[in-house]
């Protein structure tokens, strides 16, 4: 049996796994390290400099190609969720200062405003009030990302690994903070989360290829609303769950199912 192969760390407690790291330089590797890479049926975390890589080569990777492809690029998120028709608030981008003076024919205050490429735990998200909160956003990027805001006291993140839902849980906004992230206060709830946010996770996943990732959402006026994507998804739910992710991982993989 050829021995499984990871670059990034998460299966580095796995006996079962090679972790080689990440080496901008491939010929950095050893040989042996090479012959291992090109030999191995599946690459396991191939981070995301080496994700095009080998995609570009056809070599298959887990998590899959389009994790990394669409992570942390809220842009391409959303033109992927208008292309295939998957409820989500309503966004548009704004490229430069000439269409940053359209915002306010799109949208009336609040909004929501984030950084579009590169942001994550709810860094980069702002509550856009009035014209000097606009100034001071339009300062930090230059392409705007605008989405209408939501009146919520919560949202549902849920955890996909292959084609399974591992975990599912409620974030609840700290009194007074507008981000339901766990870094600002937010608070995890396990109990009831709808049977139809479960179903749309799994239906994005699956017309996306997509193996794992956390899926942001919101059940808002009677319809579930997808957020984002997450590729880097935190540890917390797991720990409020009782569940050992290093050991879940580590569990699928000795089934087969990685």
């Amino acid at each position: 049996m050829k021995p499984k192969v990871a670059i990034g760390s998460r299966l580095s407690h796995c006996k079962e796994v090679i972790t080689l790291g990440v080496k901008p330089n491939f010929y950095d590797y050893t040989p042996w390290e090479q012959r291992l890479i090109h030999e191995a049926e599946i690459i396991y975390y191939p981070t995301s400099f080496y994700a095009d890589l080998f995609n570009t080569i056809g070599k298959p990777t887990f998590p899959s190609y389009e994790c990394y492809k669409y992570a942390c690029d809220k842009i391409k998120q959303t033109a992927l969720f208008d292309l295939l028709g998957i409820p989500h608030p309503r966004t548009r981008i704004f490229y430069g200062d000439r269409q940053k003076r359209e915002i306010l024919n799109h949208f009336s205050y609040p909004f929501i405003a984030k950084v579009p490429r590169g942001s994550a735990l709810g860094e980069g998200v702002y509550l856009i009030k009035n014209e000097d909160d606009l100034l001071a956003y339009n300062k930090i990027t230059k392409v705007a990302y605008i989405q209408e805001y939501l009146e919520i006291d919560r949202d549902i993140r849920v955890i996909v690994i292959k084609d399974k839902v591992v975990l599912a849980y409620w974030r609840i906004k700290k009194e007074g903070e507008y981000r339901c992230n766990i870094s600002y206060g937010a608070e995890i709830s396990l109990d009831n989360v709808p049977k139809g946010a479960i179903e749309l996770a799994l239906k994005l996943c699956k017309l996306c290829n997509l193996d794992d990732v956390g899926i942001d959402m919101c059940f808002y006026n009677g319809k579930f609303y997808v957020f984002e994507i997450n590729i880097k998804y935190g540890r917390e739910g797991f720990k409020k769950a009782g569940i050992d992710y290093k050991e879940l991982l580590a569990d699928m993989l000795r089934r087969g199912e990685l």
